[in-house]
Protein backbone atom coordinates (compact mmCIF):
# COMPACT_ATOMS: atom_id res chain seq x y z
CA UNK A 1 0.00 0.00 0.00
CA UNK A 2 1.42 3.06 -0.90
CA UNK A 3 1.12 6.34 1.61
CA UNK A 4 0.30 9.45 -0.28
CA UNK A 5 2.23 12.48 1.24
CA UNK A 6 0.53 14.99 3.88
CA UNK A 7 -1.80 16.94 2.03
CA UNK A 8 -3.72 20.41 3.72
CA UNK A 9 -4.67 23.12 0.75
CA UNK A 10 -6.02 26.59 1.72
CA UNK A 11 -8.09 27.92 -0.79
CA UNK A 12 -5.66 30.45 -2.07
CA UNK A 13 -3.06 27.81 -2.53
CA UNK A 14 -5.85 25.59 -4.61
CA UNK A 15 -6.11 28.59 -7.50
CA UNK A 16 -9.85 28.23 -9.16
CA UNK A 17 -11.14 25.25 -6.73
CA UNK A 18 -13.28 27.31 -4.40
CA UNK A 19 -15.86 25.39 -3.73
CA UNK A 20 -19.17 26.06 -2.04
CA UNK A 21 -22.10 24.67 -0.97
CA UNK A 22 -21.31 21.54 1.27
CA UNK A 23 -24.48 19.94 2.62
CA UNK A 24 -25.18 17.37 5.18
CA UNK A 25 -28.48 16.94 6.85
CA UNK A 26 -30.34 14.16 9.52
CA UNK A 27 -32.18 14.21 11.81
CA UNK A 28 -29.88 14.99 14.53
CA UNK A 29 -28.03 17.94 13.25
CA UNK A 30 -27.81 19.29 9.83
CA UNK A 31 -25.46 21.69 8.64
CA UNK A 32 -24.64 23.96 4.98
CA UNK A 33 -21.64 25.46 4.84
CA UNK A 34 -19.44 27.88 2.40
CA UNK A 35 -15.80 28.61 1.01
CA UNK A 36 -12.75 26.60 1.53
CA UNK A 37 -10.28 27.50 4.40
CA UNK A 38 -8.37 24.26 4.01
CA UNK A 39 -8.69 20.82 1.95
CA UNK A 40 -7.41 17.51 3.58
CA UNK A 41 -6.58 14.92 1.24
CA UNK A 42 -4.27 13.01 3.17
CA UNK A 43 -5.67 9.06 3.35
CA UNK A 44 -7.09 8.21 6.09
CA UNK A 45 -5.58 5.18 6.96
CA UNK A 46 -3.51 4.49 10.78
CA UNK A 47 -6.25 7.03 12.03
CA UNK A 48 -5.86 4.67 14.98
CA UNK A 49 -2.38 6.49 15.88
CA UNK A 50 -2.95 10.12 16.92
CA UNK A 51 0.20 11.15 15.82
CA UNK A 52 -0.51 9.82 11.93
CA UNK A 53 -0.29 11.71 9.05
CA UNK A 54 -4.43 12.23 8.44
CA UNK A 55 -4.48 13.61 12.12
CA UNK A 56 -1.43 16.00 11.63
CA UNK A 57 -3.40 17.17 8.61
CA UNK A 58 -6.43 17.62 10.24
CA UNK A 59 -4.60 19.21 13.30
CA UNK A 60 -2.98 21.75 11.22
CA UNK A 61 -6.35 22.52 9.05
CA UNK A 62 -7.94 23.11 12.12
CA UNK A 63 -5.04 25.57 13.41
CA UNK A 64 -5.41 27.59 10.13
CA UNK A 65 -8.91 27.89 10.85
CA UNK A 66 -8.61 29.08 14.17
CA UNK A 67 -5.75 31.93 13.49
CA UNK A 68 -8.38 33.19 10.91
CA UNK A 69 -10.82 33.42 13.83
CA UNK A 70 -12.87 30.34 14.27
CA UNK A 71 -13.70 29.52 17.41
CA UNK A 72 -14.85 25.87 16.45
CA UNK A 73 -14.25 24.53 12.90
CA UNK A 74 -15.67 21.83 11.53
CA UNK A 75 -14.47 19.50 9.03
CA UNK A 76 -17.00 18.14 6.39
CA UNK A 77 -16.76 15.70 3.28
CA UNK A 78 -15.92 12.29 2.56
CA UNK A 79 -13.81 9.25 3.07
CA UNK A 80 -13.19 6.44 0.62
CA UNK A 81 -13.81 2.87 0.73
CA UNK A 82 -9.79 2.14 -0.08
CA UNK A 83 -8.34 4.29 3.24
CA UNK A 84 -5.45 4.45 1.17
CA UNK A 85 -6.56 6.60 -1.10
CA UNK A 86 -6.89 10.53 -1.05
CA UNK A 87 -9.92 11.77 1.34
CA UNK A 88 -12.23 14.64 0.15
CA UNK A 89 -12.59 16.70 3.38
CA UNK A 90 -12.83 20.79 4.09
CA UNK A 91 -12.81 23.07 6.47
CA UNK A 92 -15.45 25.18 5.46
CA UNK A 93 -15.25 29.59 5.79
CA UNK A 94 -18.53 29.72 6.72
CA UNK A 95 -20.91 27.01 8.18
CA UNK A 96 -23.82 26.98 10.15
CA UNK A 97 -26.28 24.48 12.10
CA UNK A 98 -30.15 23.98 10.98
CA UNK A 99 -33.75 21.84 11.54
CA UNK A 100 -34.14 19.74 8.69
CA UNK A 101 -37.48 19.37 9.30
CA UNK A 102 -38.24 22.93 9.12
CA UNK A 103 -36.18 22.66 5.93
CA UNK A 104 -37.78 19.99 4.27
CA UNK A 105 -41.23 21.79 4.88
CA UNK A 106 -39.63 24.87 3.45
CA UNK A 107 -39.08 22.68 -0.12
CA UNK A 108 -42.33 21.13 -0.42
CA UNK A 109 -43.27 22.45 -3.34
CA UNK A 110 -41.73 21.56 -6.38
CA UNK A 111 -42.13 20.85 -10.15
CA UNK A 112 -42.03 17.19 -11.26
CA UNK A 113 -38.77 16.64 -12.14
CA UNK A 114 -37.21 14.18 -15.02
CA UNK A 115 -34.78 13.42 -17.39
CA UNK A 116 -34.12 10.88 -19.83
CA UNK A 117 -31.34 8.37 -20.16
CA UNK A 118 -29.65 8.31 -23.53
CA UNK A 119 -26.94 6.00 -22.75
CA UNK A 120 -26.18 3.28 -19.93
CA UNK A 121 -24.36 0.60 -19.19
CA UNK A 122 -23.64 -1.51 -15.56
CA UNK A 123 -20.31 -2.73 -14.64
CA UNK A 124 -20.19 -5.65 -14.31
CA UNK A 125 -22.87 -6.29 -16.41
CA UNK A 126 -26.14 -8.86 -15.40
CA UNK A 127 -23.90 -12.04 -16.68
CA UNK A 128 -20.40 -11.05 -14.81
CA UNK A 129 -22.17 -9.58 -11.53
CA UNK A 130 -23.23 -13.26 -11.26
CA UNK A 131 -20.62 -14.56 -11.98
CA UNK A 132 -18.93 -13.30 -9.48
CA UNK A 133 -21.15 -13.90 -6.71
CA UNK A 134 -20.60 -17.86 -7.90
CA UNK A 135 -16.78 -16.97 -7.86
CA UNK A 136 -17.25 -15.30 -4.00
CA UNK A 137 -19.55 -18.32 -2.61
CA UNK A 138 -16.90 -20.75 -4.16
CA UNK A 139 -14.11 -18.52 -2.30
CA UNK A 140 -16.13 -19.04 0.85
CA UNK A 141 -15.59 -23.20 0.34
CA UNK A 142 -11.78 -23.08 0.32
CA UNK A 143 -11.14 -19.91 2.89
CA UNK A 144 -12.09 -18.32 6.06
CA UNK A 145 -14.11 -15.80 4.79
CA UNK A 146 -17.77 -15.78 5.26
CA UNK A 147 -19.27 -12.52 3.45
CA UNK A 148 -18.25 -10.33 0.78
CA UNK A 149 -19.97 -7.02 -0.02
CA UNK A 150 -19.86 -7.03 -4.43
CA UNK A 151 -21.09 -4.02 -5.91
CA UNK A 152 -21.77 -2.67 -9.52
CA UNK A 153 -22.17 1.01 -10.83
CA UNK A 154 -24.11 2.22 -13.08
CA UNK A 155 -23.04 4.99 -15.71
CA UNK A 156 -25.97 7.14 -17.52
CA UNK A 157 -25.51 10.02 -19.87
CA UNK A 158 -28.71 12.20 -19.79
CA UNK A 159 -30.13 14.02 -22.19
CA UNK A 160 -29.82 17.41 -20.58
CA UNK A 161 -27.66 18.39 -17.65
CA UNK A 162 -28.64 17.18 -13.89
CA UNK A 163 -30.13 19.89 -11.67
CA UNK A 164 -28.61 18.39 -8.38
CA UNK A 165 -30.68 20.81 -6.16
CA UNK A 166 -33.95 19.29 -7.30
CA UNK A 167 -32.27 15.98 -7.26
CA UNK A 168 -31.84 16.65 -3.13
CA UNK A 169 -35.42 18.31 -2.81
CA UNK A 170 -36.66 14.68 -4.31
CA UNK A 171 -34.29 12.43 -2.01
CA UNK A 172 -35.56 14.44 0.87
CA UNK A 173 -39.43 13.44 -0.15
CA UNK A 174 -38.54 10.10 -0.94
CA UNK A 175 -37.01 9.35 2.54
CA UNK A 176 -37.25 12.00 4.88
CA UNK A 177 -35.81 10.30 7.76
CA UNK A 178 -32.44 9.30 5.60
CA UNK A 179 -29.04 10.79 6.05
CA UNK A 180 -28.73 13.27 3.19
CA UNK A 181 -25.51 14.78 1.57
CA UNK A 182 -24.03 16.93 -1.28
CA UNK A 183 -20.68 17.06 -1.51
CA UNK A 184 -18.47 18.80 -4.22
CA UNK A 185 -15.39 17.21 -5.08
CA UNK A 186 -14.09 19.55 -7.99
CA UNK A 187 -15.61 22.32 -10.16
CA UNK A 188 -17.88 20.13 -12.12
CA UNK A 189 -18.75 17.04 -10.05
CA UNK A 190 -20.85 16.54 -6.75
CA UNK A 191 -21.24 13.47 -4.78
CA UNK A 192 -24.83 13.60 -3.45
CA UNK A 193 -27.44 10.75 -1.63
CA UNK A 194 -29.53 9.60 0.94
CA UNK A 195 -27.83 7.07 2.95
CA UNK A 196 -29.93 5.14 5.92
CA UNK A 197 -26.99 3.96 7.38
CA UNK A 198 -25.19 5.45 10.49
CA UNK A 199 -21.45 4.25 11.49
CA UNK A 200 -20.91 6.67 14.21
CA UNK A 201 -22.36 9.98 15.96
CA UNK A 202 -20.81 11.48 19.22
CA UNK A 203 -21.52 14.05 21.36
CA UNK A 204 -19.47 14.33 24.81
CA UNK A 205 -19.16 10.86 25.65
CA UNK A 206 -22.42 9.33 24.38
CA UNK A 207 -22.03 7.69 20.82
CA UNK A 208 -24.30 6.01 18.60
CA UNK A 209 -24.20 3.80 15.61
CA UNK A 210 -26.96 2.05 13.01
CA UNK A 211 -25.59 -0.78 11.22
CA UNK A 212 -27.78 -2.34 8.36
CA UNK A 213 -27.50 -5.65 6.38
CA UNK A 214 -29.75 -7.75 5.28
CA UNK A 215 -32.40 -6.50 3.19
CA UNK A 216 -35.13 -6.82 0.97
CA UNK A 217 -37.19 -5.14 -1.58
CA UNK A 218 -40.45 -3.04 -0.88
CA UNK A 219 -43.24 -4.68 -2.81
CA UNK A 220 -46.51 -2.67 -4.15
CA UNK A 221 -49.32 -4.98 -2.68
CA UNK A 222 -49.50 -4.18 1.07
CA UNK A 223 -49.87 -7.55 2.06
CA UNK A 224 -47.02 -9.16 0.13
CA UNK A 225 -44.75 -6.04 1.33
CA UNK A 226 -45.81 -6.72 4.84
CA UNK A 227 -44.94 -10.79 4.18
CA UNK A 228 -41.49 -9.95 2.73
CA UNK A 229 -40.45 -7.52 5.66
CA UNK A 230 -41.59 -10.69 8.00
CA UNK A 231 -39.46 -13.49 5.89
CA UNK A 232 -36.39 -10.75 6.05
CA UNK A 233 -36.80 -10.46 10.02
CA UNK A 234 -36.67 -14.10 10.23
CA UNK A 235 -34.15 -15.59 7.32
CA UNK A 236 -31.41 -17.33 8.69
CA UNK A 237 -29.33 -16.28 5.99
CA UNK A 238 -29.84 -12.35 6.62
CA UNK A 239 -29.83 -12.97 10.47
CA UNK A 240 -26.06 -14.62 10.05
CA UNK A 241 -24.79 -11.44 7.60
CA UNK A 242 -26.27 -9.09 10.25
CA UNK A 243 -24.68 -10.51 13.50
CA UNK A 244 -21.55 -10.76 11.73
CA UNK A 245 -22.06 -6.62 11.68
CA UNK A 246 -22.62 -6.31 14.72
CA UNK A 247 -20.11 -8.59 16.19
CA UNK A 248 -17.40 -6.63 14.09
CA UNK A 249 -18.84 -3.12 15.63
CA UNK A 250 -18.95 -4.11 18.90
CA UNK A 251 -15.27 -5.68 18.70
CA UNK A 252 -13.97 -2.02 17.62
CA UNK A 253 -15.77 0.15 20.17
CA UNK A 254 -15.70 -1.86 23.25
CA UNK A 255 -12.54 -1.10 24.07
CA UNK A 256 -13.40 2.81 24.02
CA UNK A 257 -16.35 2.81 25.94
CA UNK A 258 -17.50 2.31 29.74
CA UNK A 259 -20.56 0.81 28.47
CA UNK A 260 -22.20 -0.46 24.87
CA UNK A 261 -24.99 -1.40 24.11
CA UNK A 262 -26.23 -3.25 21.19
CA UNK A 263 -29.68 -5.60 21.49
CA UNK A 264 -29.30 -9.21 21.19
CA UNK A 265 -32.43 -9.08 17.79
CA UNK A 266 -32.28 -6.65 15.04
CA UNK A 267 -35.33 -4.79 13.79
CA UNK A 268 -36.91 -3.79 11.10
CA UNK A 269 -36.12 -0.83 8.80
CA UNK A 270 -37.65 0.88 5.68
CA UNK A 271 -36.84 3.54 3.17
CA UNK A 272 -39.49 3.73 0.32
CA UNK A 273 -37.32 0.68 -1.91
CA UNK A 274 -35.93 -1.49 0.69
CA UNK A 275 -36.34 -3.29 3.83
CA UNK A 276 -33.32 -3.63 6.21
CA UNK A 277 -32.22 -5.49 9.33
CA UNK A 278 -31.27 -2.30 11.61
CA UNK A 279 -29.67 -2.45 15.09
CA UNK A 280 -29.13 0.26 16.86
CA UNK A 281 -26.14 0.66 19.26
CA UNK A 282 -25.67 3.16 22.13
CA UNK A 283 -22.20 3.58 24.34
CA UNK A 284 -20.59 5.72 26.86
CA UNK A 285 -17.00 6.80 26.04
CA UNK A 286 -14.08 6.46 28.48
CA UNK A 287 -12.65 9.27 27.09
CA UNK A 288 -14.54 12.55 25.85
CA UNK A 289 -11.56 13.66 23.73
CA UNK A 290 -11.78 10.85 21.58
CA UNK A 291 -13.02 11.78 18.10
CA UNK A 292 -15.88 10.74 16.19
CA UNK A 293 -14.14 10.41 13.27
CA UNK A 294 -10.91 8.57 14.37
CA UNK A 295 -13.34 5.63 15.61
CA UNK A 296 -15.54 5.88 12.62
CA UNK A 297 -12.33 5.23 10.64
CA UNK A 298 -11.61 2.23 12.60
CA UNK A 299 -15.18 1.11 12.57
CA UNK A 300 -14.63 1.13 8.52
CA UNK A 301 -14.87 -0.64 6.41
CA UNK A 302 -17.64 -2.56 8.40
CA UNK A 303 -18.71 -5.50 7.12
CA UNK A 304 -21.71 -4.66 5.93
CA UNK A 305 -19.80 -2.88 3.25
CA UNK A 306 -16.98 -4.90 2.75
CA UNK A 307 -17.08 -8.38 4.30
CA UNK A 308 -15.54 -10.62 6.93
CA UNK A 309 -13.29 -11.00 7.50
CA UNK A 310 -12.22 -7.20 6.02
CA UNK A 311 -8.45 -8.29 5.07
CA UNK A 312 -9.76 -11.33 3.28
CA UNK A 313 -13.02 -9.91 1.85
CA UNK A 314 -11.03 -6.70 0.40
CA UNK A 315 -8.64 -9.68 -1.48
CA UNK A 316 -11.86 -11.25 -2.88
CA UNK A 317 -13.62 -7.66 -4.08
CA UNK A 318 -10.09 -6.48 -5.73
CA UNK A 319 -10.26 -10.01 -7.85
CA UNK A 320 -13.83 -9.89 -8.79
CA UNK A 321 -14.86 -5.97 -8.85
CA UNK A 322 -14.15 -4.87 -12.64
CA UNK A 323 -14.14 -0.85 -11.38
CA UNK A 324 -12.30 1.64 -8.59
CA UNK A 325 -15.09 1.99 -6.00
CA UNK A 326 -14.13 5.56 -4.87
CA UNK A 327 -16.16 7.29 -2.41
CA UNK A 328 -18.66 4.71 -2.50
CA UNK A 329 -18.77 2.30 0.70
CA UNK A 330 -16.88 5.18 2.25
CA UNK A 331 -18.19 7.26 4.99
CA UNK A 332 -19.24 10.80 4.15
CA UNK A 333 -20.16 13.53 7.35
CA UNK A 334 -19.02 16.06 9.24
CA UNK A 335 -17.10 16.80 12.71
CA UNK A 336 -15.80 19.78 14.81
CA UNK A 337 -12.58 20.44 16.56
CA UNK A 338 -13.81 19.24 19.92
CA UNK A 339 -14.36 15.65 18.06
CA UNK A 340 -18.43 16.01 17.85
CA UNK A 341 -20.18 14.94 14.70
CA UNK A 342 -21.49 12.58 12.82
CA UNK A 343 -20.49 9.72 9.61
CA UNK A 344 -22.59 7.79 7.84
CA UNK A 345 -22.03 4.75 5.23
CA UNK A 346 -21.80 6.24 1.28
CA UNK A 347 -24.56 4.14 0.28
CA UNK A 348 -27.96 5.12 -2.00
CA UNK A 349 -25.67 7.32 -3.85
CA UNK A 350 -24.32 8.95 -7.03
CA UNK A 351 -21.67 11.20 -8.49
CA UNK A 352 -22.85 14.14 -11.29
CA UNK A 353 -21.06 15.83 -13.39
CA UNK A 354 -22.86 18.04 -15.80
CA UNK A 355 -25.10 15.36 -17.89
CA UNK A 356 -22.70 12.06 -16.42
CA UNK A 357 -24.38 10.24 -13.60
CA UNK A 358 -22.53 7.13 -12.00
CA UNK A 359 -25.08 5.22 -9.10
CA UNK A 360 -23.70 2.48 -7.13
CA UNK A 361 -24.97 -0.47 -5.20
CA UNK A 362 -24.01 -3.64 -3.76
CA UNK A 363 -24.99 -6.61 -2.14
CA UNK A 364 -23.52 -8.79 0.54
CA UNK A 365 -23.00 -12.32 -0.24
CA UNK A 366 -22.74 -15.07 2.08
CA UNK A 367 -22.42 -18.68 1.29
CA UNK A 368 -26.68 -19.18 1.26
CA UNK A 369 -26.59 -16.40 -1.37
CA UNK A 370 -28.05 -16.79 -4.65
CA UNK A 371 -26.88 -14.25 -7.85
CA UNK A 372 -30.41 -14.25 -9.18
CA UNK A 373 -31.56 -12.52 -5.96
CA UNK A 374 -28.58 -10.38 -5.13
CA UNK A 375 -28.67 -8.93 -8.52
CA UNK A 376 -32.63 -7.80 -8.28
CA UNK A 377 -31.58 -6.71 -4.84
CA UNK A 378 -28.75 -4.07 -6.51
CA UNK A 379 -31.59 -2.96 -8.94
CA UNK A 380 -34.39 -2.49 -5.81
CA UNK A 381 -31.07 -0.29 -4.17
CA UNK A 382 -30.14 1.63 -7.37
CA UNK A 383 -33.64 2.73 -7.65
CA UNK A 384 -33.82 4.67 -4.81
CA UNK A 385 -31.27 7.34 -6.89
CA UNK A 386 -33.06 6.42 -10.45
CA UNK A 387 -36.12 8.13 -8.42
CA UNK A 388 -34.48 11.06 -7.66
CA UNK A 389 -33.30 11.65 -10.85
CA UNK A 390 -36.43 11.16 -12.57
CA UNK A 391 -35.08 8.67 -15.02
CA UNK A 392 -36.62 7.45 -17.68
CA UNK A 393 -36.45 4.45 -20.07
CA UNK A 394 -34.19 2.45 -17.33
CA UNK A 395 -34.41 -0.92 -16.87
CA UNK A 396 -34.76 0.15 -12.97
CA UNK A 397 -38.38 1.26 -13.44
CA UNK A 398 -39.01 -2.12 -14.60
CA UNK A 399 -40.88 -4.53 -11.63
CA UNK A 400 -42.97 -4.07 -8.50
CA UNK A 401 -40.40 -2.17 -6.32
CA UNK A 402 -42.40 1.15 -5.00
Amino acid sequence: MNSIPNQVLSSEQSGKEELTDYLYMSAHKSVRAKGMIAKVTTPAFGEESDLGEFQRAITQAFSKARELGHNNPILIGAIPFDLTQETCLYVPSDYEFFDKDIFIKGNQVQAVYSNFIEKAKSVPDEITFKRGVKQAIANFEHSDIQKAVLSRVFEVETAKPIDTQKVMRNLLKQNPAGYHFKIPLNQNTDLIGASPELLLRKEGTNIFSNPLAGSAKRLLNKDEDNANANALLHSTKDNFEHKLVIDDVRRVLSPHCESLDAPLQPELMSTSRMWHLSTQIKGQLKNEDESVLALACQLHPTPAVCGYPTRLARKLIDLVEPFERGLFTGIVGWCDAHGNGEWVVTIRCGTVSKNQVRLFAGAGIVEASNPDAEWLETQAKLATMMDAFGFHNSEISEGEGL
